[in-house]
């Protein structure tokens, strides 16, 4: 499991707090500013996207949790194994493992090529299909940049409604000052609000989904020209290197590192 997201959300909360002073709390409490901003706020996304994005939203927080699935280099090792078996055995023997895959990109891949569909095809179906999940990533994405959006722009609606019924009230009495101290409280900590529901939840979370969806995006684009190079029937080595060219070079580095520690593994042993 990645708690990271949360660890960092609550770490954040309490740093705030901690800011704050805990004398000082109940200052910062105050329930007509938490229905403006936060009760507004998710009014707003409720009223923004359909019934079908909304039901996802439990689904976001397993995401944000759950280890990274999609490791790039364990498709390559499978890729690498599938090319030599195709070279062994020919296309059509790829079959039964097609079916043993748990991955329905992959398994639809293999297919294709398994019945002898034209490579260009083979291509444009595939990213077609990525461009489906990616297109299915940013909406999932989205509905938290817009709340970080909207977070704010509720905390300023909170602010100017604490500032018309502060003006409202201003008179010389003792009943006049304490209504126009509260509402100048309600202006000031509803922006307080909003900006901390943006920067603390919202924001965090939408990057969590962002570097999810570029980690599968990436194996699905190995996936791709590995699927390609194999119905082409290149060398499954090149086809390695070719595919470890798809990572950045800190996971390259990380590769290489790992090679290197089993190569003097093996010297040592002979």
């Amino acid at each position: 499991m990645d708690f990271t997201t949360i660890v960092g959300i609550l770490a954040g909360l309490f740093l705030v707090l901690f800011g704050i002073g805990a004398d000082k709390l109940g200052n910062f409490w105050d329930p007509s500013s938490i229905y403006i901003t936060v009760g507004g706020t998710f009014a707003v996304l409720i009223a923004s996207y359909p019934v079908r994005v909304l039901k996802q939203l439990p689904k976001h927080f397993k995401i944000i949790v759950r280890k990274n699935q999609y490791n790039p280099m364990v498709y390559i090792e499978q890729l690498q194994e599938l090319a030599v078996i195709a070279r062994k055995n020919g296309l059509l023997a790829l079959e039964d493992k097609a079916n043993e895959m748990k991955d329905p990109f992959f398994k639809e891949g293999l297919m294709l090529i398994v019945d002898a569909t034209t490579p260009s095809k083979v291509r444009e179906i595939l990213e077609n299909d990525l461009d489906y999940i990616e297109e299915r990533h940013n909406e999932m994405i989205e509905f938290y940049e817009k709340g970080a959006g909207f977070a704010p722009g509720f905390g300023m609606i909170g602010t100017l409604i604490g500032l018309v019924n502060m003006l409202m009230s201003m008179d010389s009495s003792s009943e006049g000052s304490d209504a126009m101290s509260y509402n100048m409280g309600v202006a000031l900590i509803t922006t307080f609000y909003g900006s901390l529901l943006a920067n603390v939840f919202f924001l965090p979370i939408a990057k969590k989904l962002q570097t999810r969806s570029d980690e599968e995006l990436l194996c699905k684009r190995i996936i791709i020209d590995g699927i390609l190079s194999i119905q082409a029937g290149e060398n499954p080595t090149f086809l390695k290197e070719t595919l470890i060219s798809f990572l950045p070079q800190h996971q390259r580095q990380i590769k290489e590192k790992k090679e290197e520690k089993v190569t003097m593994m093996m010297n040592k042993a002979t």
